[in-house]
């Protein structure tokens, strides 16, 4: 793998509160290398941290100057916050978007396909700018993100498990998954800002396996310690079990249920070849 060894400190990681945030603020500190995280809602008494919304119209002054940005707010919050990084230093980016791109772009719910477009969107003008600007960008895009106690994926359905028991599925739950820990996630991010191959390149991140939906939630029981008790339900009966639900499952949608049947998988081996990727089996431990 080329390296381009030039990653120096002050690092800035936008959304740092996120998932992927607390990991990647975790690996660069244990780099060696000095970062400033910026949130909307920074932990209190932390040294590092920066209460900045990517929003705010005094942005452009209070933006600490850095080389190299971690961009992990949603990836539609970029593109207007790009000059600003670029008048204070930018050279190197790193950004989170997500495959939903590509997997809601057909949904039978309007807000899921707003969701796709407004990510494919932000993509295309954070790859236009940063040509124009002479900004090495990389963009990464994680299947199915988990960490446990934390996501509002895997560790959603491991809240179900442990206040019903049971685990309801719209049809046999045959769709092929890759989930991926937000910690392979941060290291990809640190390794993938590294490499000049992955220079001016987006990469679709999946988990080291490829399981179906049924096989992935055996998985959390066997997280939580307990025995599968998975229930294959029709489509009527999976959308009231969902309403029955919905005060645990914010969000949800009745396209939840029919996903569950279809692949969404990935090919990540561009991202291997180009920074190593080498992301966990799927083994959730709560």
């Amino acid at each position: 793998m080329a390296t381009d060894n030039s990653l120096k400190g002050p690092i800035l990681v936008l959304g740092a509160t996120s998932l992927i945030g607390r990991w990647l603020l975790t690996e660069l500190r244990d780099a060696g290398l000095d970062s400033v995280a910026v949130s909307r809602t920074p932990p209190q008494g932390e040294p590092g941290w920066v209460n900045l919304d990517l929003a705010a119209p005094d942005l452009a002054e209070r933006l600490p100057s850095a080389e190299t940005v971690f961009a992990l707010s949603p990836v539609w919050l970029l593109p207007a916050v790009l000059p600003a990084l670029k008048a204070r230093g930018l050279k190197r980016l790193v950004a989170f978007s997500s495959t939903s791109r590509f997997t809601k772009q057909d949904s039978e719910v309007a807000a899921e396909r707003d969701v796709a477009a407004r990510l494919a969107g932000a993509e295309q003008a954070v790859e236009a700018f940063c040509t124009a600007e002479g900004v090495a960008w990389t963009i990464l895009r994680p299947t199915l993100i988990y960490d446990e106690g934390r996501d509002g994926n895997v560790s959603r359905l491991a809240g179900l498990i442990r206040r019903f028991g049971v685990l309801p599925l719209a049809g046999d739950g045959s769709g092929l998954r890759q989930p991926v820990h937000a910690q392979d996630l941060a290291l990809g991010a640190l390794s993938a800002a590294a490499a000049a191959s992955a220079r001016d390149r987006s990469y679709n991140l999946v988990g080291g396996e490829t399981l179906s939906y049924r096989d992935m939630a055996a998985r959390i029981f066997a997280g939580l310690g307990r025995r599968p008790m998975i229930l294959s339900l029709p489509a009527p009966l999976f959308g009231l079990a969902l309403r029955l639900a919905s005060p645990f499952l914010p969000g949800a949608t009745a396209a939840m249920g029919t996903r569950m049947s279809r692949d969404l998988t990935f090919d990540s081996a561009d991202a291997v070849r180009d920074f190593g990727w080498a992301p966990r089996d799927f083994h959730p431990r709560f």
